[in-house]
């Protein structure tokens, strides 16, 4: 098979590759992106976890507040 000489001039020359990252130089990079990503996913599920901590002291807290008002006879002041 012969080449034309567009194909030829096509063709990546060693000089050409100098510019392009290693699998190394690459693999440091997704390392590096990984952990950013491990890193965003760690404040993601501790946010998570607050909310939902939060959560369930508002219920407890409601849970108090409606035990109260009938204790003290006073009806339900806030309809939520």
């Amino acid at each position: 098979m012969t080449l034309t000489p567009e194909q030829f001039n096509k063709l990546a020359l060693k000089e050409d590759l100098k510019d392009f990252y290693t699998k190394v130089e690459m693999d440091k990079k997704f390392d590096q992106v990984l952990i950013s990503n491990d890193k965003l996913m760690k404040k993601l599920d501790n946010i998570e976890h607050a909310f939902v901590s939060n959560l369930a002291a508002h219920d407890r807290f409601e849970k108090r507040l409606v035990r109260i008002e009938k204790h003290l006879n006073l009806g339900i002041l806030f309809d939520y």
